[in-house]
This record gives C-alpha cells, structure tokens and sequence, in this order.
C-alpha cells in the first residue's frame, strides 16, 4: 500500500508574495499561505515582500527573502558586518523597543500555550540602557580554513565557524582577549581541532571577565593533554591580555559538542577571578556557571528579592544554586537560607562565596534537588517559608515540583530561561495549589531572542 501523499500549498523553489505575521523563537519571520507556516530569515511583522520556498516540510517550511516591498517601522540596519552570517544574534535587524515586546509576547504565548491562561499578569520587559558589550563570558570555537587558523561563533543552523574579528555583544575586555590569543596561536602554529576527523589540539578559545574587577581569565579547551609550545603560549598571553589574571588549560578527548571536559589544569595565575553583583563579591572558576550578563544580572536577582518578600524570619531554598549567587542574594534578610546543586564544583564555589560575603546562614549540599530537598525535609525538618528555583532550560525535575507542593511554602520564585518550560511547570505548581501572581521577563540577553523571567506565586490553599 502507497503513502498517501500530503498536498502542500507551496513546493519548493516557487515564488511568491507574503506578509509575515509573527517572529519564530529564533528571529526568522513567519508568514502563512493557506494555514501552512513559512519561515524566512531577516523578515519582520508587518512586512510585504517575495520569498523563495527553500524547503518544505509537513507542517512547515521554510523560505528566502528575495525582496522586500514593504519596511517596517521597527528595523534597523544591523551594525555587525556579519550579522547575516553569524548565529550568535538574531534581532540586530530590530530596534529595542520592538525586541522588548517580541519577548513578553514570547511569554504571553507561552502561558496561553502551555496552560491555557490568558489572565496572568506578563509585565513590560526591563531592557538596557545600553543593549550591547554586556556579555562577560565567550566560548568561541576554532578551525582551519584554507590552512589557517579561524575562530567565531557558529552559522545559523550549521557548525560552519564564521571567522570573526569583533563581537558587539562581547565586553570590550573579553573581546579583545579572544582576538590576541587567536593570533597568539596563529603565531604558534596551533594546529586547530577538526570535528570530522577527531585531530587537531585547540577546540576552543574562552575568555570570562569580572566587570567591576578587570580580572580575567583565558581557558584554551584542547583535545588532549598536550599543548605544543605550553610556555611560550602561556608568556605571550600573560605579556599581551590586558588584565590577565589566570591562565587554564580544559581537557575535553570526547568527540562530543560539549564544550568542556572533565579536567582542568591551572597553567598560570590564579584559580578564580572576581565578578561583583551589587555590594556581592563572586569568586569564578573556570567551569563554573554566572549569568552572561552582570548589568541585567542585578536587575533580575533584585527583582527576585522583591518576590521574595522576606522580613527576616524566613527559611529559605535555593535549588538548582549554581555558585550560591541568589542564595547570598537573599541570605542578608533571611534567617536560614538552604542551597542545592547537582556540580559538585560550583557547591564548593558557592560556599567559598558565602565566607568570601560573610554569611554564615547559608547551608550548601551537592546532589539532584528533587533527591536532596525531600532529604533536608525528612531528615533535618526544614520547612521553607519561600522556595526559589532557577533551573536549566529543560525546567524543574517533576518530582521536585511535587515536593514543593507538598512542603507548602508560602511562596514559590521561578526564575526561568525558557517561556515553554517555565508555563508547563506554573501548571503543575498552579494543579498544586498555587496562584501564579505575576511574570516580570528581564532582558538578559539583547540583539538576540532569549529572555529571562522572574514568576511570583504564592500559596492559595490554606490548612485548615
């Protein structure tokens, strides 16, 4: 028996005039012929224009803007030359007030998605004052093209490296740093790693700065232990990187798009640096995770705090901690603050925070939440009067969402990085018995589609 054949209303390599209507999550303009998705790179809301059908699928396809019959008022001409080129941005083409939008609409259509609630307070997105050299961390990865050395950020869609000379969305710290240590190892003859075949020694250049400190700290990942000319690198970055502070080597032998491996080796220098959020001091390590973006960072942890409401009698835990960042945020007007992270090195991080910030009210464990929060309550008594979480981008484990349930806190603060994790999960939690008060995304992450949410809810089924 023959497949029924699904007939599309476009096929491939015709074209035709749209008017989009919407942007997807990753910045490329959705217009729609007969009911049947387009997607289109560079294209806005509002805008007429021809495109070419460049693939087609069952339920979506995807297309190139050939021309543009109408503009809108909202684009702008991208400052970086290769935008259109690089993956690292996807609404350089949009002005700021457009972006903030497009955001809390990602929100609101995730709510509306996910739980079928139109009624939750979504407020106006926080932007920046000034939208670009906010990031105090690059990963940037390396190759070889026409026998030299080449390092920048992935194409859309592709693990074809963009050479890149200047990032806009890097701190100018960090941005320099890449670029010296990417002609340092030009000048070394570094030979770059090559994903097909598994040869080669760099794979990745990372440069994190302390904003407030100057400190900063150059990672070289490499596919093995050895590094060719290990001390003359090591001199060269240390007389070149303005601000230098440590020097590391990250050992990653796995064929595996992970960035880093398990091993890290100190080659210079200290082993943190310092990054201050607020009158906060955080010492970094080379693997530990920090929010990208320190400006926004407090801006969002302050909002957390407001949520928070604390008056100084409360129990508070901090799951998914990381290095105890909203833990020692909240710690000052807490009385006991509890933190759990399954990286056993950002834990020890976090409670070097903690002494570095002289809190002693913070507790820190190393485990999965959703196994060491039930523990604390069955083994320690701990009942939390608030429960913050703050996890990866595939949201919080179900069994610890059940377990906050069933502890009952009187509030529970979600910080989130993805609107559709975050809406499945504020529906459990809301089955569970909790409203769901108020959403404030921030903007984290400007000239790209990635937005951060703070949600507040609080208890609604009281004992009896």
């Amino acid at each position: 028996m023959t497949k029924k054949r699904t007939h599309l209303p476009v096929q491939k390599n015709e074209r035709l005039e749209v008017t989009f209507q919407d942007l997807t999550h990753e910045g490329a303009g959705v217009a729609k012929v007969d009911g049947y998705p387009l997607f289109v790179p560079d294209a806005l809301p509002g805008e007429k224009a021809d495109v070419k059908v460049v693939k087609t699928g069952k339920n979506f396809g995807f297309g190139r803007l050939m021309e543009r019959h109408t503009t809108s008022t909202h684009r702008v001409d991208p400052p970086c030359p290769i935008y259109h080129w690089c993956g690292g941005c996807q609404l350089q083409h949009m002005d700021q007030e457009a972006q903030l939008s497009l955001k809390r609409e990602q929100v609101i259509n995730a709510l509306h998605k996910y739980m079928g609630r139109e009624d939750i307070p979504v407020q106006e997105t926080i932007g920046m004052n000034e939208p670009w050299a906010y990031r105090n961390k690059a990963q940037v990865p390396v190759a070889e093209r026409d026998g030299e050395l080449i390092a920048g950020f992935f194409a859309k869609r592709s693990h074809h490296i963009v050479d890149m000379d200047h990032c806009l969305i890097q701190g100018d710290q960090n941005d320099a740093a890449i670029q010296v240590v990417k002609n340092i190892l030009k000048r070394y003859e570094i030979e770059p790693y090559d994903e097909a075949s598994g040869r080669g020694v760099i794979r990745h250049i990372v440069a994190r700065n302390g904003r407030l400190s100057g400190e900063t700290m150059v990672m070289l990942v490499t596919n093995g232990e050895e590094l060719p000319h290990k001390k003359k690198l090591v001199e060269a970055i240390r007389s070149e990187v303005s601000g230098i502070h440590s020097i590391v080597q990250n050992i990653n032998k796995k064929k595996t798009n992970v960035v880093y491996g398990e091993r890290t080796e100190i080659l210079w220098g200290e082993k943190y640096i310092e990054e201050r959020i607020g009158k906060l001091r955080f010492a970094l390590s080379p693997r530990s995770f920090f929010q990208v973006n320190p400006v926004q960072t407090e801006v969002l942890y302050e909002k957390v705090r407001q949520f928070a409401g604390l008056r100084g009698n409360e129990t508070v835990i901090d799951a998914y901690c990381g290095i105890g960042s909203i833990s020692l945020f909240l710690a000052e007007e807490a009385r006991k603050v509890y933190g759990v992270e399954v990286i056993g090195e950002a834990i020890s991080d976090a409670r070097k925070n903690a002494k570095l910030n002289h809190f002693p009210n913070v507790e820190f464990s190393v485990g999965k939440a959703e196994e060491v929060v039930p523990w604390w309550r069955a083994a320690l008594g701990v009942e939390a009067d608030v429960i913050v979480v703050d996890p990866p981008r595939k949201g919080c484990d179900e069994k610890l969402l059940q377990t906050m349930i069933e502890m009952k806190p009187e509030r529970i603060i979600y910080v989130s990085c993805n609107p559709a994790t975050l809406a499945r999960d504020l529906g459990i939690l809301s089955d569970g018995g909790y409203e769901v008060q108020e959403v404030q995304p921030v903007d984290m992450f400007p000239q790209t589609t990635h937005i951060e949410c703070v949600t507040r809810l609080v208890r609604k089924i009281k004992e009896r």
